[in-house]
């Protein structure tokens, strides 16, 4: 490595962030240029360029691709997140130029695509129709952690982390979660049913790093008893269709067609608040700014199920 400063050397790396990235992300050389658009040559020309440059090998063979060294890997995610930020440095300035025009990353709940989500944003585009949308699903885990690394700008999920140093939120709505069982279940002509009567049941939830799975937990910890588990899911739907199936029961958020099952009133009430969260460290786009205080505005009906939180 050369004597010349960590400024220096970073002012000369910079150019090639790109290639890293592309690289650590597809652990292909050519792959990586195919990525970026220019010829694989020039791609390995640059990758070798940077070795000599840092004094130290960034690749090596792995089967028919490569892998990165410590040092690549090092490089290849300070490049990944160097580029986020001048990503959403750029969308800036473009949107500062002309808000009319801009784009909301938005993450969310599978469940909550069905009413919220396209409530709001309907009640939102008949004021900014130019505004163009990115919908990413997910686990609530995984929402947060992308909103952490800039790759999502707003994330509706519950419940909300209230006590995340990195994130800000507001609630918007509360939606009522039931138990939902097959129609020949001992529960299906009950009024109502409480959580210590969960206990020995086998229980069809979704996996951990869901909300509805987060809150399952603490709900059968608070009445003293560790669930049992029979299936997990990554989808509402799915675990509606397992319970349907006679495989289990679940506590998952009152349907208007819960066709095949038979839902009961928790005993007492039991609720989940859903919120519109965003990163205290981000710069918010013009277009991210609207549309978040449009939905903390309360001005959109969100459809069944949901009422004001």
């Amino acid at each position: 490595m050369t004597d010349e400063s960590d400024d220096e050397l970073a002012a000369r790396l910079a150019p090639a962030l790109a290639i890293l990235a592309a690289v650590g992300e597809t652990g292909h050389v050519t792959r990586a240029a195919e990525l970026l658009g220019i010829p694989q040559p020039t791609a390995s020309r640059r990758l070798a360029a940077l070795a000599d440059l840092i004094g130290a090998p960034l690749v090596v063979p792995s089967g028919r691709g490569i892998r990165l060294t410590r040092a690549g890997r090092t490089l290849a995610a300070a490049s990944t997140r160097a580029l986020i930020t001048m990503a959403a440095a750029a969308r800036e300035v473009r949107e500062e130029i002309d808000p009319a025009t801009g784009r909301v990353v938005l993450g969310f709940l599978h469940l909550l695509g069905r009413a919220l989500v396209p409530s709001l944003i309907r009640g939102f585009r008949e004021r900014h129709p130019g505004v163009r949308f990115s919908l990413v699903q997910g686990s609530r885990q995984d929402m947060l952690d992308a909103l952490r690394e800039g790759a999502i700008d707003l994330v509706f999920a519950a419940p909300m982390p209230l006590d995340d140093p990195e994130l800000a939120g507001t609630p918007l709505a509360d939606q009522e979660l039931v138990l939902s069982v097959p129609p020949s279940h001992r529960f299906a002509h009950r009024a109502r049913v409480r959580a210590a009567e969960l206990v020995g049941e086998e229980l069809v939830t979704l996996e951990h790093g869901y909300g509805l799975r987060q809150i399952t937990d603490d709900l059968c910890a608070a009445a003293g008893f560790e669930p049992r588990i029979a299936f997990e899911g990554q989808e509402s739907e799915t675990v509606r269709g397992l319970v349907a199936a006679g495989l289990g029961v679940a506590i998952l958020p009152r349907s208007e067609s819960a066709s095949g099952v038979v839902e009961i009133p928790l005993s007492p009430p039991v609720f989940r608040t859903i919120g519109v969260i965003w990163s205290k460290e981000a710069r918010l786009t013009p277009a991210v700014r609207a549309f978040r205080d449009h939905a903390r505005s309360g001005s959109t009906d969100l459809g069944p199920g949901f009422r004001p939180a």
